[in-house]
């Protein structure tokens, strides 16, 4: 299989059914490359990567969609963010005894929020117990009854690779007819149930498509890029400092012997601010105060 990280988009021709596949490699290397993570962590984060890329293609907006699985078991923190140009990144949290490799066992009484957080208007955000065996199983329940759209999902990594699979019932277009429209999805995703974690993980979007649906009339779209990429920089942690007010900042500075330190919990780059660097930051932010009046 290719190692290009990409997502790509098929319709059925004849049937208000759409699907999506992606594969994630390098930006789920380079993700797994910023923190020691043990494998059943690094499985189920790339399980949710592949999530956050499938459900952000299902919804036109331009901003974020942040996946945030939280628990009381030795998994206390699933984190993903994928941005409307498919640009990722993740970070899990974990005690140091952590046991158990599947999601029941790592995050047993886990619940997982959805939140879009568009450019402009109103975040939305919806929530949902982890109570299916797996992150799909959990998915395809919060779909099929919080927003009434029967959905399915394959999602699959292995600390190298992340592969999803998606297939979503649409509002009636080409289908009008309630028994015509239910007959389709059954078939169609009883269908998808027949992938093979050897197939879904081994072969490109195309032969995947041919195996499941050759009798099918299935559109495959071009592939749109998927990459990581951590939007934490020197100046939103210089506006952090910032917001603290000189005085406490100063304070912090003499606090931490000359030098305060702003870690990105995503990608681990450290700023670092001195004295002239903070003073620079406060006389900016002053100027511009100044300027707006």
């Amino acid at each position: 299989m290719s190692s290009q990280d990409v997502t790509q988009r098929f319709i059925f021709e004849h049937a208000d059914v759409r699907g999506e596949l992606v594969s994630l490699n390098d930006s789920y290397r380079e993700i797994l490359s910023r923190h020691a993570y043990p494998e059943p962590v690094k499985a189920l984060l790339g399980e949710m990567l592949a999530a956050a890329v499938l459900l952000s293609t299902a919804i036109k907006f331009d901003g974020l969609l942040i996946m945030q699985a939280r628990s009381s078991g030795p998994l206390s923190t699933l984190m993903v963010e994928c941005s409307s140009q498919q640009e990722v990144r993740a970070i899990a949290r974990y005690s140091d005894d952590l046991t158990g490799d599947s999601l029941r066992e790592l995050m047993p009484d886990g619940v997982l929020a959805i939140t879009i957080d568009p450019a402009r208007g109103k975040r939305y955000q919806g929530v949902v117990s982890l109570e299916g065996e797996t992150l799909a199983e959990s998915l395809a329940g919060y779909f099929d009854s919080s927003e009434q759209l029967p959905s399915r999902f394959r999602l699959l990594a292995d600390g190298r690779s992340a592969r999803g699979f998606m297939l979503q019932a649409l509002p009636a277009d080409r289908q009008t007819d309630p028994a015509e429209r239910a007959e389709s999805w059954n078939r169609l995703s009883t269908l998808a149930e027949t992938l093979t974690v050897e197939e879904l993980m081994a072969l490109d979007n195309s032969t995947i498509l041919h195996r499941l649906y050759h009798e099918e009339d299935v559109r495959l779209f071009d592939g749109r890029p998927v990459c990581f990429r951590c939007s934490c920089s020197a100046e939103r942690s210089g506006n952090a400092l910032v917001s603290l007010g000189r005085e406490d900042a100063l304070a912090l500075l003499a606090e931490q012997g000359g030098e305060i330190e702003v870690d990105c919990q995503f990608c681990n780059t450290t700023y670092r601010f001195d004295e002239k660097a903070l003073t620079e930051l406060f006389d900016r932010a002053s100027e511009h105060a100044r300027s707006l009046h």
